[in-house]
């Protein structure tokens, strides 16, 4: 269904707030001076979705952001016949949006998508730049300004959820990390609303959690779940309450694995 895929459309004026950690702006200013195609790797949480929004920002582009799942059709991509007021109309996907108005389109988790869906970008991620839109019988050209834009984490790639090395050599590719510990810092501190030593404290906590050596989770400690907590000590929870709440119960529903990573926490954070 279409409502599964509804996008994100943020406006070029909002400014994100974003540290760079290495040549990745450099980079996608490159590729979009030429049109090109950008693929975005890196874990959950590492800024990702940042990124693209603070670059759509500098570009002074729109960007129109996707979230990719396992049921999104390329009729969620492109568009559909709809019923209005009696008549049929046709009423373009997000995809066909971002082309015909040169903005940036962002697909978020794209090997969520089944690979046969994937398969519509093709014609722009190349010397094309064009979308057939077969439903119409007609081929869209990209306007000025387009940029595609995907991304994935590659943690979660298997033999099922991969992207084709068709679809990937397409691309310019970015990759994203967890921030240094300064940088990290810095943004915990500005997204939460919060002093740079709590954010330290988290920063610490958070890359304690990332270095445990044969880890049970299935994820780490993102950026996101620090400054999640960060907005909680805001809020006014003492700051061991926050980290509990946004980081240990989060990562894992195994009561031995959060009383071992509570017994962590305890152990790097300032006594209260």
């Amino acid at each position: 269904m279409l409502t599964n895929s509804q996008p994100t459309v943020r406006p070029a004026s909002e400014a994100p707030f974003y540290r760079p950690a290495g040549d990745e702006v450099e980079v996608f200013r490159a590729a979009a001076r030429r049109g090109l195609p950008v693929l975005l790797k890196g874990p959950t949480g590492c800024g990702k979705t940042r990124f693209v929004e603070a670059m759509a920002h500098a570009l002074g582009r729109n960007l129109i952001t996707v979230a990719a799942h396992e049921d999104m059709t390329s009729a969620d991509l492109v568009g559909r016949f709809l019923l209005k007021g009696g008549e049929t109309v046709w009423v373009d996907g997000p995809l066909t949006r971002a082309v015909r108005e040169g903005a940036i389109c962002y697909l978020d988790e794209i090997v969520e998508a089944r690979q046969d869906t994937t398969v519509v970008i093709h014609p722009l991620a190349d010397h094309r730049r064009e979308l057939l839109v077969d439903r119409l019988g007609t081929t869209v050209p990209a306007a000025p300004g387009f940029q595609l834009v995907i991304s994935y984490n590659p943690g979660y790639q298997s033999v099922l959820k991969n992207i084709k090395e068709s679809t990937r050599q397409r691309f310019v590719a970015i990759e994203l990390d967890f921030p240094p510990v300064e940088a990290e810092t810095e943004v915990v501190a500005h997204e939460a609303g919060i002093d740079d030593a709590t954010a330290r404290a988290l920063v610490t906590v958070g890359n304690a959690i990332r270095k445990l050596d044969g880890s049970p989770l299935r994820e780490v400690s993102s950026t996101r779940t620090l400054i999640l907590a960060g907005s909680l000590v805001a809020e006014g929870l003492s700051l061991r309450s926050a980290v509990q709440a946004a980081i240990v119960r989060i990562l894992s529903d195994d009561r031995e694995v959060v009383t071992a990573l509570g017994e962590l926490v305890d152990s790097l954070l300032p006594p209260t």
